[in-house]
């Protein structure tokens, strides 16, 4: 594996596309959402777990009772030269659309490369699914500061002089 992309199809959630690759020292960088070294043993958990997918079953059926016709998520993954492919091949890219979970919630609906479904295992995509919320940076980055601007604060009320104070009265 040479590369790992993330990328969620609804932008409304917590995740964002992250992207790892291998660079010319063949260590592991991120270049997406922010470029930087990458943890090298958390990307290659990633890189480790792609081989380890589980296919549990075939399937065959219309995209949309899948969740494939609008999958969760994009997983597009690099094979370097030389390299045995999904497919057989090397130096491929290859795709996996992520669709609804099994009603059992022991596995996703995955189609690869648009042409295949199958049913995998959860814990396999579930553990390739958290780069997307948590990106294997190194070093967290440090935010760069914004520049300093002025705020207007509104005049605040002051309390006059013969504003009564609340006394307390014991009680028996």
């Amino acid at each position: 594996v040479s590369s790992i992309e993330i990328k969620p199809v609804d932008a409304d959630g917590d995740a964002q596309r992250v992207r790892i690759a291998r660079n010319e020292q063949n260590a592991w960088a991120v270049e997406l959402p922010l470029e930087a070294e990458a943890d090298q043993g958390l990307a290659e958990a990633a890189a480790t777990q792609i081989s380890a997918l589980q296919v549990v079953s075939p399937i065959d059926g219309d995209l949309d009772v899948f969740g494939l016709d609008n999958p969760a998520y994009i997983i597009t993954i690099g094979f370097a030269d030389g390299t045995p492919a999904l497919a057989g091949g090397t130096g491929e890219k290859h795709t996996l659309e992520i669709g609804d979970s099994t009603p059992t919630n022991s596995g996703y609906y995955v189609r690869v490369d648009k042409t295949k479904m199958m049913i995998t295992g959860l814990s396999g995509i579930d553990s390739l699914l958290q780069l997307g919320y948590f990106p294997p940076y190194l070093n967290t980055p440090t935010p760069t500061p914004l520049p300093a601007t002025e705020t207007l604060v509104p005049p605040t009320e002051t309390r006059e002089a013969s504003t009564p104070e609340a006394t307390v009265t014991p009680t028996p």
